[in-house]
């Protein structure tokens, strides 16, 4: 078999299988928890990004969300489930998941800020939002980094 037919078999394989169990790609990497995860900041992002985002904010949480030009193109990344070690700031509110975000590389400029991660708590069956960290693009020369 060449590798162009064994790439389609995989492909359709894993389209398959996906189609079977009704489970996204997202659902086979992270597993049913963190593709909701996933969904749930995507949700987010477009609720930030069109101004509308309180909904989704924990009851007594006030967080900053920045303007809805700070949400535009970015993309949920890797949930992982929280670690206070990581992220004491955040550890006082209880979170359950926290998640990066992908700035789009259009936007990559030195002091460009936008929310890079969101920590969500399990709350009546869902994810509510607890906190933002918010992090700024740095250029020394041709090296780019982002920080808080």
């Amino acid at each position: 078999m060449s590798r162009t037919h064994r790439r389609i078999a995989a492909t359709l394989t894993t389209a398959s299988a996906l189609a079977l169990t009704g489970c996204s790609l997202d659902g086979l990497i992270w597993g049913p928890e963190g593709a909701n995860v996933i969904d749930t900041t995507r949700e987010h992002i477009e609720a930030a990004a069109a101004g509308d985002a309180d909904g989704t904010v924990c009851e007594g949480r006030d967080i900053d969300l920045g303007s809805p030009s700070a949400w535009d193109g970015l993309s949920a990344e890797e949930p992982e489930e929280f670690v206070a070690e990581y992220w004491p700031e955040q550890a006082e509110f209880d979170p359950t998941w926290s998640i990066n975000l992908s700035l789009p590389a259009g936007r990559v400029a030195s002091g460009v800020e936008y929310p890079g991660d969101l920590f969500y708590r399990e709350d009546d069956g869902g994810l509510c939002l607890v906190d933002v960290a918010w992090w700024t693009v740095g250029v020394i020369g041709k090296n780019v980094w982002m920080g808080w």
